[in-house]
């Protein structure tokens, strides 16, 4: 099975799932994934922090008394309090099956639901994926955007393209043709010093980028306690991170030119064509 990698915000666990499958918005802490096209399941995973280093080993020990009908099982190397539950919706029956594991200070909580009777193996192999990540150092990692930075992305576009509306009475498409309307925000000052200003028009200006240029994708990036959306070309060493594109040199006090800074990264992306 093809996988892609997901790592949870603050970095406390990641795993694998279905390549086809993509994350969805869910309630606050929970995070779900499931297959847009063909569904065969909504999976959702939780977690838990705690300042005992027995936490998760609590954590199952009390689901395990909480029930007869909760069980100790083995998934890859986690040991795991299991459970389900039927339920109809309309004239369908569904299980949802519950798994209870951790490690450490760390409680992981899965749920997978299903039509009922049907296979939870690919819950079986994403679970079996599980890193409880903690304190370890890992490299820095490129996984698929994130919920969290999509919804980063869109709030920056809709704030800019909001601007340039209003300021400058243009419509704004994120295309190459909307550079000049981006350029005369900074140039009039219609932007001022704040950080997060600068950080909304450099996302924008991703956004332009990855409608202009085939191949730069967005993704996200996790450096240590470092996270943040950026633009990959391919599967290149060419990596634009857009939110600091323009903060930092504003910082330096230094001329924004964003025409100049396209035809750079054009430039880039046509050597490693």
């Amino acid at each position: 099975m093809d996988t892609k990698k997901y790592i949870s915000p603050g970095g406390w666990f990641s795993l694998q799932y279905p390549a086809a499958w993509s994350e969805f918005e869910d309630e606050p802490g929970s995070f779900l994934f499931y297959d847009p096209e063909k569904w065969s399941g909504n999976f959702r995973i939780s977690a838990y922090k705690d300042r005992s280093s027995s936490y998760a080993e609590d954590v199952m020990t009390d689901e395990l008394r909480r029930s007869d009908q909760v069980k100790p099982v083995r998934v890859g190397r986690w040991n795991c309090a299991y459970s389900c539950e039927t339920f109809m919706e309309g004239n369908e029956a569904y299980t949802t099956h519950f798994w209870v594991t951790g490690m450490g200070n760390v409680a992981v909580e899965c749920s997978f639901t299903v039509r009922k009777g049907t296979s939870v193996e690919i819950a079986e192999q994403i679970i079996a994926s599980l890193d409880i990540r903690g304190d370890k150092r890992y490299p820095t990692e490129y996984i698929p955007l994130r919920v969290l930075e999509i919804n980063e992305i869109n709030q920056a576009y809709d704030w800019t393209s909001s601007l340039i509306k209003k300021t400058l009475k243009k419509d704004f498409t994120a295309s190459e043709r909307d550079l000049p309307h981006m350029q005369t925000l900074i140039d009039e000052g219609k932007l001022g010093r704040q950080h997060e200003e600068w950080q909304a028009l450099g996302l924008t200006f991703g956004v332009l980028l990855v409608n202009e240029m085939d191949g730069m994708d967005w993704m996200t990036v996790v450096d240590g306690r470092k996270e943040y959306p950026a633009l990959r070309f391919a599967d290149t060493d060419l990596v634009v991170c857009p939110m600091n594109l323009f903060a930092d040199r504003i910082s330096r006090d230094e001329r924004c030119d964003l025409r100049k800074e396209f035809e750079r990264i054009k430039t880039e992306v046509e050597k490693r064509l």
